[in-house]
C-alpha cells in the first residue's frame, strides 16, 4: 500500500473529513465547491481537485454529484449500526439518539440550522436537565452529523451551522475520596461490588469499561489491561498494579462466561450496579457520591502523587488535554517546585558572572 505524502495537511484545496478526502475549489461564478473524493486515499483526492480545476479552466462547470434528501431518522438508524461494536458508550448515546430521532425523526437534513438545534438546547433547560447533559446531548448531535457528512447524506455547510451551537458553562464540581474515604467505601461494599469498587479506584476506567470487560483483556504476564473498546472509541493499555494483580487472580470464573465481572446465577454481566453503590456510599457515610468519582479519585490521587498530566491524560484515555486539567490545580507543590528550579538556574548563572568578575580583577 502507497503511503501518503507527508505534506499531505498542506496541500490547498485537498482537506480531510472523518476518514474522507474532500476537496474545494472556485467554480466559474467564484463561489466555492466543496466536494467528496468518496474515499480515503489523498491521491485520489488530489486528481480529482486537478481535473475540477482543469474544467474550470476550459470554461467548464464542474457537475458535482448530488447529494440525496435524507431524513434524520435515517441518518439515526444508521449511526446506531455504526457506534455499536465500536464505542463502549453505545448503550448510553443510543438513549440519546432514541430521543433525538423522536424529536427530528422526519426532519430533513438540510432543514438543520442554528435556531432548531438552539431550540433543541433551549427545550432542553426548560425541562430542568443539568448543562452537562445538554451539552451531551448537543456533542452526539454534533458527531452524527459529522458522520453524515462522511457517509454523504448531507453537504458540509449544513454541519457548520450545527457546530455553531455552543455547549453550555457546566458546573466545575469535581468530588474525590481521601485515602480513608476509600478504604471505608471499600469495606462496606457487597460481595459482587467490592472487586469492581478496588479495579475502579486503582484503574480510573469508566464503569462501562469495567463490567464489559473480558478476561481476554486481562494481560497478567506483562501487567496491562487491553480495551480494545472504549467510549472514544481508540484502544487503551491500562498497568496492572500488585492490588489488582491478587484481585483478578482471585476472581471466580466461568467457562460458560467471558467476563470479569459477571451475575454469579447467570454469569452474565451487571447490567447495573447503581443501587448497590448507592447503599454502599450511604453506609460509608459519604455524602455527594457518585461511581466516576472513582475515576476523579483514581486521577486525583496520582496528580497529587506527582504524576504527569500527559500520562494520566494516557491513562484515563481522554481525547484532549483540556478534559485532564481540571485536575491541574491539586499539585500546587510542583508549580512552585517548577519555579525553584528556574531560580537555581538563574542564582547558577550569578555565581559563575562572579567568579569571572573576581579572576578578572587578580
Amino acid at each position: 500500500m502507497a503511503k501518503e505524502p507527508k505534506n499531505t495537511r498542506h496541500v490547498k484545496g485537498v482537506y480531510k473529513r472523518g476518514n474522507i478526502y474532500w476537496i474545494a475549489y472556485a467554480g466559474l461564478d467564484g463561489r466555492i465547491s466543496r466536494e467528496s473524493s468518496g474515499g480515503d486515499k489523498f491521491k485520489a483526492a488530489e486528481d480529482l481537485l486537478i481535473e475540477r480545476k482543469q474544467s474550470v479552466r476550459e470554461g467548464k462547470q464542474p457537475e458535482v454529484k448530488k447529494i440525496t434528501n435524507h431524513i434524520f431518522k435515517e441518518l439515526a438508524t444508521q449511526y446506531k449500526v455504526w457506534i455499536e461494536g465500536r464505542q463502549s458508550s453505545a448503550k448510553v448515546k443510543g438513549y440519546v439518539i432514541g430521543q433525538l430521532e423522536t424529536r427530528f425523526g422526519t426532519i430533513p437534513l438540510r432543514r438543520f440550522n442554528m435556531m432548531l438545534v438552539e431550540q433543541l438546547q433551549t427545550d432542553l433547560i426548560a425541562k430542568g436537565h443539568k448543562n452537562a447533559y445538554t451539552n451531551k446531548v448537543l456533542n452526539v448531535l454534533k458527531a452524527m452529523f459529522t458522520k453524515a457528512v462522511e457517509w454523504e447524506m448531507v453537504e458540509e455547510d449544513i454541519l457548520r451551522r450545527v457546530r455553531k451551537v455552543k455547549g453550555l458553562r457546566e458546573d466545575k464540581r469535581l468530588r474525590f475520596l481521601t485515602v480513608q474515604e476509600c478504604h471505608n467505601l471499600i469495606n462496606v461494599c457487597d460481595k459482587h461490588l467490592k472487586p469492581i469498587v478496588i479495579t475502579a479506584l486503582n484503574t480510573g476506567m469508566r464503569r462501562g469499561e469495567m463490567l464489559g470487560m473480558q478476561r481476554k483483556h486481562l494481560d497478567l504476564t506483562h501487567g496491562f489491561i487491553l480495551l480494545d473498546k472504549t467510549k472514544n472509541g481508540d484502544r487503551r493499555e491500562i498497568p496492572i498494579n500488585n492490588t489488582l494483580r491478587e484481585l483478578f487472580q482471585s476472581l471466580p470464573k466461568r467457562l460458560d462466561s467471558p467476563y470479569v465481572f459477571f451475575h454469579p446465577e447467570t454469569g452474565l454481566p451487571y447490567g447495573e450496579i447503581k443501587h448497590s453503590f448507592e447503599t454502599a456510599r450511604k453506609r460509608a457515610g459519604l455524602e455527594d457520591l457518585h461511581f466516576h468519582d472513582l475515576r476523579h479519585t483514581f486521577a486525583s490521587h496520582l496528580v497529587m502523587a506527582g504524576v504527569d498530566l500527559a500520562t494520566i491524560k494516557e491513562l484515563l484515555g481522554h481525547k484532549d488535554i483540556k478534559m485532564t486539567l481540571r485536575y491541574a490545580h491539586l499539585a500546587p507543590a510542583h508549580k512552585t517546585q517548577a519555579v525553584d528550579i528556574l531560580d537555581k538556574t538563574f542564582q547558577k548563572g550569578s555565581t559563575s558572572q562572579k567568579l569571572h568578575n573576581l579572576e578578572i580583577v587578580g
